[in-house]
């Protein structure tokens, strides 16, 4: 059985952005066209799907990672902030972008809460794992 750990994540990420552009649960916030990702950016994404990519990474991050909460999202999505004339310093990503995604993979059933955070549901691991199926199946045949 392929699971996502036998394909590479960039692919596993973007087939999976296009399957979620297809659920009614997971909808970009009328905000998401202006808002940036955390404090460490300048400017907001320039991918105009970006919240269906984020949701897409978040999902995969459950699976490898779950169970995790949005301090522990926001960790991982965090980075450099320029400081000026001072050295570089480590900031959060936005926790409102991790806790609307949480929710609208709750939503979707992709994963469920649990007391120590979020962790992929039976349903959630059987998407990842079917996109990871298809892109698998898709490297053998253009090798074969």
């Amino acid at each position: 059985m392929t699971t996502v750990y036998d394909v590479p994540a960039d692919q596993l990420i973007m087939k999976a952005a296009e399957e979620l552009k297809k659920k009614s649960e997971v909808v970009p916030p009328v905000w998401a066209a202006f808002a940036k990702t955390g404090v460490h950016r300048e400017m907001p994404p320039e991918n105009p799907d970006w919240w269906f990519v984020r949701s897409a990474a978040v999902l995969r991050r459950i699976y490898v990672d779950g169970p995790v909460g949005v301090e522990r999202l926001r960790s991982f999505y965090g980075g450099a902030r320029d400081r000026g004339s001072k050295p570089n310093a480590f900031r959060k990503g936005s926790g409102s972008i991790a806790r609307k995604v949480l929710q609208q993979l709750e939503a979707a059933g992709f994963v469920v809460q649990e007391k120590g955070g979020r962790r992929v549901s039976p349903a959630g691991a059987s998407f990842l794992d079917g996109i990871a199926h298809t892109l698998k199946a898709g490297a053998e045949q253009k090798t074969a």
